[in-house]
């Protein structure tokens, strides 16, 4: 690549979550702040537009993310009021008065080259009536509140489980941005006026700030969220909304005082009209309410929340306005989404930072040059919509395998037709217990497993295939995992007195 093609100033559009984690990544991997280096990132946001973070739970991946800067887990727990996450107990969903954990990491130990699950769902056919979460370490440690990381003994039944976090998003964002300062990211205060591009092509050139400074760049990223401000106002490209299937449209947040343990788990609860969240920070908790304007009206839901929440309230309850789908590209000329700006999928299973990291990641694996090449931008664009898609059916899951009928909303959401390639997701698991799960997916055979044995849909008989697994003795073996599981976890220190010991909050 020649001088001339190669792309030396990035300007980032937005700040926030999406905005810092995009600044931070590249600082890192174009290596900004080396000696002779000329690449220039500028980021653009204004101190008097706001962002949506409210407080995040995240999935493991995020470990990941932080590992690849550089970050010490517990340095990023003590600044952002983080705590761990193991996690979502899943309250109501297919009925009420019905509880499940969606686990991370593995359920148990696979044997005889056969999945887990497929001894399990032997047993159950048997007569046995543990729920599936039952074999995981990590629903052990959650019901328990306790924590340690996983084993690094392979054989121990509890090296096999995953774990994420809960911190606080703006907080989060104030440390990707000092990070990303100290390697040569600059930040530019100001609201964005116009927006240019060269006639020749159609690129953006340029933006210009209400102080009449102009910012000049090759390469641009809208981190701007919902407003879209390069991705759509300036270059048009469409949103494709997902309301049909996925019918939430509104979110109201709230801050309260612990009165209880803190919990190293999420929790989701349904309602009438959708479902509730509960986050545990070390310092707070952060609750909230996901539901659709159809079915319930934002007063209500509010008088919902508020009568549901426990300890005294931190903040005045923010409303939340969304729409649920994705952009028609993620990535055209010389401009990528980022963030709210390419789409939104709601909260349910905490993936909206992982779509910010996932991002990020596939630019870096695919940066440009100057000319943005139309078929590495075309790969790029397949990709993240097979991400979206693959996570969409997770999220529907959840609504259609319900037998709720106590409410118009969860009557909707049983009867509605969804798409093609999850009815045969569904079907497959419910025949003899398969799965079609590709290795790029974010979403693996254990969390399929986790929501939908979670949400009471068990395949019809046993695979064929565990006709001729006689050797073992089955009974023994799953009580085995049980009774390791429920005394190794007794042994294990409390979430608590974890995060006192290594990673204390450090503004009180």
């Amino acid at each position: 690549m020649s001088s001339t093609d190669k792309i030396n100033n990035i300007v980032i559009v937005g700040g926030g979550s999406a905005g810092w984690m995009t600044a931070a990544m590249l600082s890192k991997q174009l290596e900004c702040n080396a000696k002779g280096s000329k690449v220039n990132i500028t980021l653009v946001e204004s101190d008097n537009i706001g962002t949506v973070g409210v407080g995040e739970a995240t999935i493991p991946p995020i470990k990941t993310f932080n590992r690849m800067l550089g970050i010490d887990e517990n340095d990023f727990l003590k600044h952002c009021n983080g705590s761990i996450k193991l996690g979502i107990s899943f309250e109501n969903w297919p009925k009420k008065n019905h509880q499940y954990f969606h686990p991370f990491g593995r359920f148990a130990v696979d044997f005889d080259y056969i999945p887990f699950s497929y001894f399990w769902n032997k047993h159950r056919a048997s007569g046995d009536n543990k729920p599936l979460h039952d074999y995981a370490s990590a629903w052990h440690l959650a019901k328990n509140n306790k924590f340690s990381p996983p084993s690094p003994d392979k054989k121990s039944l509890f090296s096999g489980f995953d774990y994420a976090y809960h911190f606080d998003a703006s907080l989060y964002a104030n440390y990707l941005r000092s990070y990303s300062e100290k390697r040569g990211v600059k930040r530019q205060e100001g609201k964005i006026t116009k927006v240019d591009t060269h006639e020749s092509n159609g690129f953006i050139s340029s933006v210009t700030l209400a102080s009449g400074q102009n910012i000049a760049g090759d390469f641009f990223i809208d981190c701007s969220g919902t407003t879209a401000l390069l991705i759509n106002k300036t270059l048009g490209i469409k949103f494709i909304d997902w309301s049909e299937n996925l019918l939430c449209n509104r979110a109201i947040a709230v801050q309260t005082c612990h009165t209880k343990v803190i919990s190293p788990y999420t929790r989701s609860i349904t309602k009438q009209s959708g479902w509730q969240w509960r986050i545990p920070l070390q310092t707070r908790m952060g609750n909230g309410s996901v539901h659709c304007s159809e079915f319930i009206d934002e007063q209500s839901a509010m008088d919902e929340l508020i009568s549901d929440i426990d300890g005294e309230i931190l903040s005045e309850p923010r409303v939340i306005h969304f729409n649920v789908g994705r952009r028609e590209k993620f990535w055209h000329k010389n401009c990528v989404a980022i963030g709210l700006s390419a789409g939104f999928l709601e909260p349910l299973e905490s993936t909206s930072l992982h779509l910010i990291q996932r991002a990020v990641m596939r630019l870096i694996a695919h940066f440009p040059n100057k000319k943005c090449d139309e078929v590495n931008t075309k790969q790029f664009n397949n990709l993240t919509v097979t991400e979206y898609e693959h996570i969409r059916n997770f999220i529907i899951l959840h609504y259609k395998a319900t037998k709720r009928d106590d409410s118009e909303f969860w009557r909707y959401c049983q009867h509605m037709d969804i798409p093609d390639s999850l009815q045969h997701q569904i079907d497959l698991f419910s025949s003899h217990g398969h799965l079609n799960v590709d290795a790029n997916d974010l979403f693996k055979q254990d969390n399929w497993l986790a929501v939908l044995t979670g949400q009471n849909i068990h395949p019809t008989t046993v695979a064929p295939i565990m006709a001729y697994k006689q050797k073992i003795d089955l009974p023994r073996t799953m009580n085995s995992f049980y009774d390791i599981m429920t005394k190794t976890v007794q042994k294990l220190p409390n979430h608590e007195d974890y995060l006192k010991e290594k990673c204390p909050f450090l503004i009180k």
